[in-house]
C-alpha cells in the first residue's frame, strides 16, 4: 500500500542525478538574491502578494512547516519561502500556473485540516505502532545527500488484524500524515539553505527517501478497507505533499509480485520507473542505504524501534 507524494508529472527527477546540467550540493541561497523578473520563481513569489494573491485568498501560510512570505517592496521573500515554491514549480513541470493552483489548494486543505497538529497527536498504539518510523541513513546510492531522511512503513505489522489498521479510514490518514510532518521536520526546510535547481537540472536535496516493507503481506488478497486508506493515502500525498520523496525501495516484495509490477512499467512515465526499486528481500537495502540500517534491512545500525522517529502512541492494552 504504497503512498505517492511526488509531481503531478510522476514527480520525479531522477533522471536529473546523472544530467550534465546539475548544479553541485555547495550551490547556496545566494543564486537566488537576484532573481530576474522573467523567472519563473520570482514570478510565483509575486504571485503570493496583495489582497489577491495567493497566500491572502487561502487565508494560510503555512506550508511543510515553512511560513511563506510574500516579498514587500525592497525586500524579496525569504530564502525558505523560494524553497517551497520552486518545489511546487518542479513538481508541475515548471507550469506556473497550475504550480499557484495546487499550491494554493495545498494551502487551503493545510489550513483545514491542521496536519502540524496532527504531528503532535496522540494515536492508539494498538492499531499503529510499530507500523511507520522515520530514520537517517548515510550512503545512499540513488541520492547526492551525505544523510538523508528515510521513512519506513511495515505493512506486515498490520497483516494480522488488517481491520483493525485500516478499518477506520479517517483515523488511518490522520495517523500516516502525522508521519508524513514527521518526515518534513526532519527535512529541516526552515532551515534551508541549499537553493532547489530549476526542473530538469538537478535532484532536489530537500527531499526524504521512502521504504515500503510488504513481509508477511498478502498480494493476493486485499481486503476493501486496505484498498480504501492506500486510494486516500495516494490521492491526498499526490495533491498536498508534492517533490517530498526522492525515492522509493519496496522491500520483501515476492518475485510473483515483482513481475507484475515489471509489467505496471508499461503505464508508468520513465522518471516514474527510475525512482522505484523492488527487492525480495529486505536484507538486501542495505546496499542501497548504507550500513546505518537495522539488522533486518542487512545493516548494522539499531533497531527502528530503539531510535527511529515515530508519531505519538498511548499505552498499549499489553503494555498497561
Amino acid at each position: 500500500m504504497a503512498d505517492s507524494a511526488g509531481s503531478t508529472a510522476d514527480q520525479a527527477n531522477t533522471a536529473e542525478n546523472n544530467t550534465t546540467n546539475e548544479k553541485k550540493p555547495e550551490e547556496t541561497k545566494s543564486e537566488w538574491a537576484n532573481l530576474s523578473k522573467d523567472h519563473k520563481l520570482y514570478q510565483f513569489a509575486q504571485a503570493l502578494a496583495g489582497e489577491d494573491g495567493i497566500l491572502h485568498t487561502a487565508g494560510h501560510n503555512e506550508m511543510y512547516g515553512v511560513e511563506l512570505v510574500a516579498p514587500s517592496e525592497g525586500s524579496p521573500s525569504p530564502h525558505t519561502t523560494l524553497i517551497i515554491l520552486q518545489k511546487f514549480l518542479r513538481a508541475n513541470v515548471d507550469d506556473l500556473e497550475k504550480a499557484k493552483v495546487q499550491l494554493s489548494e495545498a494551502l487551503k486543505w493545510r489550513k483545514e485540516y491542521q496536519p502540524l497538529k496532527a504531528r503532535d497527536e496522540v494515536f492508539d498504539g494498538d492499531k499503529f505502532k510499530g507500523l511507520g518510523f522515520v530514520t537517517k541513513a548515510r550512503g545512499a546510492t540513488e541520492t547526492k545527500n551525505e544523510e538523508d531522511v528515510v521513512a519506513i512503513n511495515v505493512y506486515g505489522a498490520a497483516a494480522k488484524d488488517s481491520k483493525k489498521v485500516f478499518g477506520d479510514t479517517d483515523a488511518f490518514v490522520r495517523w500516516r500524515v502525522a508521519q508524513m510532518e514527521i518526515t518534513l521536520a526532519e527535512l529541516k526546510l526552515n532551515e534551508a539553505t541549499k537553493t532547489i535547481p530549476d526542473y530538469g537540472k538537478g535532484p532536489d536535496p530537500y527531499t526524504a527517501i521512502n521504504v515500503h516493507d510488504y513481509l508477511s503481506v498478502s498480494f493476493f488478497r486485499q481486503p476493501a478497507e486496505i484498498k480504501a486508506s492506500s486510494s486516500k493515502i495516494i490521492d491526498l500525498f499526490q495533491k498536498y505533499y508534492p517533490e517530498t520523496v526522492s525515492y522509493k525501495y519496496f522491500v520483501n516484495v515476492p518475485l510473483v509480485m515483482q513481475w507484475m509490477m515489471g509489467a505496471m512499467k508499461a503505464l508508468m512515465s520513465k522518471d516514474s520507473i527510475q525512482r522505484m526499486t523492488w527487492m525480495t528481500y529486505g536484507s538486501e537495502l542495505h546496499t542501497c542505504l548504507g550500513k546505518d540500517l537495522p539488522s533486518q534491512y542487512g545493516g548494522s545500525g539499531p533497531a527502528l524501534e530503539e531510535t527511529a522517529l515515530t508519531p505519538k502512541y498511548a499505552e498499549t492494552a499489553a503494555a498497561a
